[in-house]
């Protein structure tokens, strides 16, 4: 009896030890299983986990200071102007960008939208882009930036000191009068060892080439510039909602031609016409905004195009085409493609299949002769692989954060599932050292 009273209890405490283990397993499944429940909401813009806050001035006077490389979080009311600092000197480029993001479903109207303009000390623009929602009506992400170019043949902003970024947002009176938040980035960039071309070439390629082959493939967008899925040249396949944004991110070298087509497919459940039905918007690693294209829909499949972009060149700056002025510098180019939320009214809030067409053509040349690291200004092997396996930066940084989790709940498994093994030696030991004093 002493044996099996001693055993019971053994069993008892070993039994308690396996279940706070087994829960310990359990607690680590708890947060992807509230992911997985999360209801039918659609995803929120995906903001950088870097960014800080920070809150825009009413005078440059009071600006906050902006540091290069670094991504910042503020919010920007109806018909709001805010001021922001940055130091740069007589050498590197500099250039701000904002990604203004407005609540979902918002009523917007076609002259709303908001400006950025870098000045110098004096007041002087050295740099502004203005964008707006156009005849596509309804509430999506917009970028756009500011920038500050050194040039030998400029007087103006060629100064080293405090530059200052205003935002101002401008809303038409039947528009929505909520707080938009802001997502700004400031980045520098290296000169020139030696002055490049200044002249763009009279003739390029133009003509559109064969779409891609080998069939569409899998890879559903990004909430946002931060989790953008990486595409290479290729057919892709995603869904798409009613006021959904979806982001990818393609990385184009020196001397190529992006060639972009997104479309919508056909769908059975009915064949209203709903104009400027899907919206494709193309911005540059700088998050300067490019191009933007927008086609209607009435159930059958729908194909917009962008307009043919020259080769990526330094020179294409000196252009007042903002199209090709935005083709300025090799790296990360993101396409941004927004379902009008008026398709839900005709077609039901079902995801619509959307098919987006990559081309990426010309000769990689070498960069311009940066005196220096070009930073996010050129293409990696890495950024290779990473658009050929479709891995977004928020998604390396996630895989990181994820096998670190992984090796630290290994470890804690290991080290928790050698207590229990001592102890349940140490315990048989003793059970059995019960068992024996108990015999006659």
């Amino acid at each position: 009896m002493k044996t099996q009273a001693g055993i019971g209890r053994i069993g008892r405490r070993a039994g308690a030890l396996i279940a706070a283990v087994a829960a310990l397993g359990a607690v680590t499944t708890l947060p992807g299983q509230a992911r997985a429940a999360d209801g039918g909401a659609l995803p929120p813009y995906t903001f950088d986990s870097t960014a800080q806050r920070v809150q825009g001035a009413a005078s440059s006077s009071d600006a906050a200071q902006l540091k290069p490389g670094q991504t910042y979080r503020d919010t920007l009311k109806r018909n709001g102007k805010a001021y922001y600092r940055v130091d740069l000197d007589s050498r590197l480029n500099g250039y701000v960008s904002v990604v203004a993001v407005p609540k979902p479903g918002s009523k917007v109207e076609s002259g709303d939208g908001f400006k950025v303009t870098m000045q110098d000390g004096s007041g002087t623009d050295c740099g502004y882009q203005q964008v707006s929602f156009s005849s596509a009506e309804f509430a999506r992400p917009l970028a756009a930036y500011a920038r500050r170019i050194i040039e030998a043949d400029s007087s103006t902003c060629q100064t080293a000191g405090a530059f200052f970024v205003l935002v101002e947002r401008e809303s038409k009176p039947a528009s929505a009068g909520d707080d938009w938040e802001l997502e700004i980035r400031h980045l520098t960039e290296q000169p020139l060892k030696k002055a490049g071309p200044t002249e763009l070439p009279d003739v390029w390629p133009s003509a559109t080439p064969p779409p891609p082959v080998g069939g569409p493939k899998p890879r559903q967008g990004g909430s946002g510039v931060h989790d953008a899925a990486s595409l290479t040249e290729g057919e892709w396949r995603s869904d798409i909602r009613p006021g959904q944004t979806l982001y990818y991110r393609v990385p184009i070298d020196w001397g190529q031609q992006l060639y972009a087509t997104a479309e919508l497919g056909s769908s059975a459940a009915g064949d209203e016409y709903v104009s400027y039905a899907l919206a494709l918007s193309l911005d540059n690693p700088a998050l300067g905004h490019v191009d933007e294209e927008t086609v209607s829909y009435s159930g059958k499949q729908a194909t917009l195009a962008l307009g043919p972009m020259r080769p990526v060149a330094h020179e294409n700056r000196t252009s007042y085409n903002e199209a090709t002025s935005g083709m300025r510098f090799a790296g990360w180019y993101y396409l941004s493609a927004t379902l009008n939320p008026a398709i839900a009214a005709e077609y039901g809030d079902k995801p619509v299949p959307l098919t987006l067409r990559v081309n990426l053509t010309g000769t990689k040349k070498a960069d311009p002769g940066y005196d220096g690291d070009p930073g996010p200004f050129a293409v990696t092997d890495d950024d290779r692989e990473a658009a050929a396996s479709g891995t977004s930066g928020a998604g390396g940084a996630q895989a990181a954060e994820r096998s670190d989790t992984m090796r630290l709940v290994a470890v804690a498994g290991i080290g928790t599932g050698s207590v229990l093994l001592l102890g349940l030696g140490a315990w048989t030991l003793i059970a059995r050292r019960q068992a024996g004093a108990g015999r006659p």
